[in-house]
């Protein structure tokens, strides 16, 4: 029997994805139960049929309460026209996420006015610090899949199952760069959306813890 048009019709049905183990959902659908919003931006953020939504003139820094040292973080995102977003991991609820912890930028590459940018800016960058490789973001306003893969000093991201930036913290050693980006040296930390008042969406939310001991 060829099972893959079977396949294909649970999926158009809507049927329950593959169990993916040891994953748990960090975000539930409805509220935001579990979050906390510092440096609130217009309307912050919204909760509508399951999607995450930072509105265009919203967004703030949405970080969980809880704390994560070593993980493996999936999600879908879609990007509205100049959408610009970013992950922050293992950062501090205050101070800028990008610095004092680390950012996994998020950003509708094609838009006009980021065409300059530095290499370190685009999607899937760890901000102005890795470059991602380019040519995996789906065109705007289609729905993204991102993995970012955190442990030890490895932090791999992947991006519609291409692995875009597979970096080693531990080869940085300049000082400058150290010194403006002392979170690259954090072991744990909250994990956030970082909005910048433009339309950017999220679902999908769920991570698998890779410590012993989860970070409380």
């Amino acid at each position: 029997m060829n099972i893959i048009p079977l396949v294909a019709a649970l999926c158009f049905l809507g049927a329950d994805p593959p169990v993916e183990e040891g994953f748990k959902p960090i975000f539930d659908g409805k509220s935001l139960e579990g979050w906390t919003l510092v440096h609130k931006h217009g309307p912050g953020y919204e909760v509508k049929e399951g999607i995450l939504i930072c509105p265009e003139k919203g967004g703030g820094n949405l970080f969980t309460t809880a704390e994560y040292g070593n993980f493996i973080l999936r999600f879908d995102f879609k990007l509205g026209p100049g959408g610009n977003n970013g992950v922050g991991i293992r950062a501090p609820l205050q101070g800028d996420a990008a610095y004092q912890g680390m950012e996994i930028q998020l950003l509708d590459d094609p838009a006009p006015q980021y065409v300059a940018l530095r290499p370190n800016q685009y999607t899937g960058s760890i901000y102005d610090v890795f470059g991602a490789k380019r040519g995996a973001l789906k065109p705007t306003g289609e729905w993204n899949s991102m993995e970012i893969h955190a442990e030890g000093n490895k932090v791999k991201v992947t991006l519609n199952d291409q692995v875009i930036v597979d970096a080693d913290i531990s080869t940085v050693t300049d000082e400058g760069t150290l010194k403006k980006h002392p979170g690259l040296k954090n072991k744990t930390g909250h994990i956030g959306f970082l909005g910048h008042g433009t339309q950017v969406e999220f679902k999908n939310l769920r991570l698998k813890s890779l410590d012993e001991t989860p970070a409380k």
